[in-house]
């Protein structure tokens, strides 16, 4: 869509200016992005396999002592989501943590596009955080990181890439504990061609 999003060039699309509410005491998949910072593209802005995305978001998190499960990200499309990406169950660190830092990087690369669900994406990325179980158990002020899609990456379920597409950020807890909880403090979606 030349002349609208930078003709090529790295465009901010949006970016949160308030935090998200806290994700707690549930196991339902839930928003972490305040309002204003879901970002609606236009029908036709994903217009061409390559396309791609970049997603920064950072935050704090708690997680429960001993059993705290995991902890699922996805970016998904529209009211009634389409998960496009997914990440892995990322085991959570079973010392209890406390409002730890949490950041997100991620890319978002076009796969397909069309109508009805023929449109996919690929999401390649990582998660760090103190609260997460990397190659070692990170220790205070240390951090962890999860790949997005630790074994057989994969293009997310499909979606019309025609129509007007509200890009969202969810969480998903394994444990249902008020000890579990995550925020999103800054988000920042950029379109990168």
């Amino acid at each position: 869509m030349s002349g609208i999003y930078g003709d090529g060039y790295p465009v901010l699309l949006v970016s949160a200016h308030t935090a998200g509410s806290a994700l707690a005491s549930s196991t339902t998949a839930t928003s972490l992005l305040p309002g204003q910072a879901k970002f609606s593209l236009p029908a036709n802005f994903i217009d061409v396999p390559g396309k791609t995305f970049r997603v920064r978001a950072t935050g704090r998190v708690s997680t429960l002592v001993t059993t705290p499960g995991t902890l699922t990200l996805s970016m998904r499309l529209n009211s009634t989501p389409i998960i496009v990406s997914t990440s892995q169950a990322m085991a959570l660190n079973i010392v209890s943590k406390s409002s730890v830092s949490w950041v997100l990087d991620l890319d978002l690369i076009v796969r397909s596009v069309g109508s009805s669900t023929s449109a996919t994406i690929m999401g390649m990325g990582t998660w760090t955080s103190e609260a997460v179980i990397g190659a070692a158990v990170p220790s205070a002020g240390g951090s962890g990181v999860h790949q997005w899609q630790a074994s057989s990456p994969a293009a997310g379920t499909g979606f019309d890439s025609t129509a007007t597409n509200l890009v969202d950020l969810y969480g998903t807890w394994s444990v249902n504990s008020a000890s579990n909880s995550i925020t999103c403090e800054t988000y920042c979606l950029y379109s990168m061609n």
